[in-house]
């Protein structure tokens, strides 16, 4: 199993936020962590990395506790995350964004270099040389994820990757995604858009009110139209 999330609860000041989440990802799975705004689907992915200081529960990567490490200690470990915010450094260029989340080879993930993301984010190769502060949102979000990727990751955990994205780059990042599945890459993506989460995962998961009250394959929940009304419906 590469990642084992157990009974993980996690609070915000004295407001309990996640009750008891549950969600497994093996090797080279993707997995959908489905819900609507404020469902807990960001929390869950920072509690995970560690960004969420008051939490209680189990998180194994790789087998190892990863419960009470540092976020730094986590990244290094080989989880890779994504914020939705996207944060690239604006007043760096392409390349030197790229630069900064440098990591060394990993004898269990597969090895990106520059030039093998700007193969999968083509994009990003035409400008390589062009400020981060000088993009749009969707190229923003290419660099985003291809800055975690040179650390060399063996799982992602990727926020809302298709949110205000043009339909046009919503079918690049489907591409891109399924091209990281290839590589081995395992990955749990955080979504509203279940058109998108249908394409591109294995599994599902839907968090409603920071509880998990889905679990199961893609097809499983297409069978549960109930289901989705209830908890993704807008």
């Amino acid at each position: 199993m590469k990642l084992s999330v157990q009974d993980l609860n996690s609070y915000y000041g004295p407001a309990h936020i996640l009750f008891d989440i549950c969600l497994d990802v093996g090797d080279g799975e993707v997995v959908a962590l489905l819900g609507r705004n404020g469902a807990g689907k960001s929390t869950t992915f920072r509690s995970i990395v560690g960004l969420v200081e008051q939490r209680s529960g189990r998180i194994l990567f790789e087998g190892q506790d990863v419960s009470d490490q540092p976020t730094y200690a986590i990244v290094r470990s080989g989880l890779g995350y994504v914020p939705e915010e996207r944060r690239i450094f604006t007043d760096l260029t392409v390349e030197e964004n790229l630069e900064v989340g440098r990591q060394p080879v990993r004898p269990n993930a597969p090895h990106w270099t520059k030039e093998k993301l700007f193969a999968l984010f083509p994009n990003l190769g035409e400008m390589r040389g062009r400020h981060g502060g000088r993009m749009s949102g969707g190229e923003q979000q290419m660099l985003t994820i291809a800055r975690t990727l040179m650390g060399n990751p063996s799982l992602v955990l990727l926020d809302e990757p298709s949110e205000g994205l043009a339909p046009k780059i919503v079918e690049q990042m489907v591409d891109a995604i399924l091209t990281m599945k290839k590589a081995g890459v395992s990955m749990v993506v955080s979504e509203q858009n279940l058109h998108f989460a249908r394409v591109i995962s294995d599994r599902a998961y839907i968090i409603e009110r920071g509880r998990i009250c889905f679990a199961g394959t893609i097809s499983e929940l297409d069978a549960r139209p109930d289901i989705r009304d209830a908890h993704l419906a807008l």
